[in-house]
């Protein structure tokens, strides 16, 4: 799969922080389909094709998760855990995009196998500038194991 065609999950409860998300993807110019969940569960269903996303291909994997931490019915970090416990999603690059300042979400962050560990801005245009920066980094600049390709 090139790389036009790899996707960006966002797994955010927050709208304004999702249309902050849009704009920086658009305003980054990256041609990349950003596909939204709002919570834990649907983040987990959607990758692994279970309830409203049955008919997902299993295979269609994003070239990176963006995942908030403080997300209702299942928390961030579980979210990372079970993705990196499957087989099928272990590989795909995860980073936390989320406001929390505790040091104890960003060790387990790591612990859990996050890929980067980002700190939301207060300030509209730095969120902007960090999310299009993460963007180009994870869309353009890096290269995926052929499994998620």
């Amino acid at each position: 799969m090139d790389k036009e065609a790899r996707h960006i999950l966002l797994v955010e409860d927050n709208p304004d922080d999702v249309l902050l998300t849009r704009r920086a993807i658009k305003k980054a110019k990256l041609l990349n389909e950003m596909r939204v969940v709002t919570d834990g569960q649907q983040a987990l269903d959607y990758l692994f094709c279970k309830n409203d996303y049955s008919e997902r291909d299993p295979y269609d994997l994003p070239g990176v998760v963006l995942l908030d931490l403080n997300l209702p019915k299942v928390g961030g970090l579980e979210v990372l855990d079970q993705i990196r416990k499957s087989p099928l999603t272990k590989l795909v690059p995860v980073c936390i995009l989320t406001s929390s300042k505790e040091e104890s979400d960003l060790i387990q962050g790591y612990e859990k196998g996050c890929n980067s560990y980002v700190r939301k801005p207060v300030d509209f245009n730095e969120f902007l500038d960090a999310v299009k920066h993460m963007g180009m980094y994870w869309m353009v600049l890096n290269e995926l194991p052929s499994e998620i390709r």
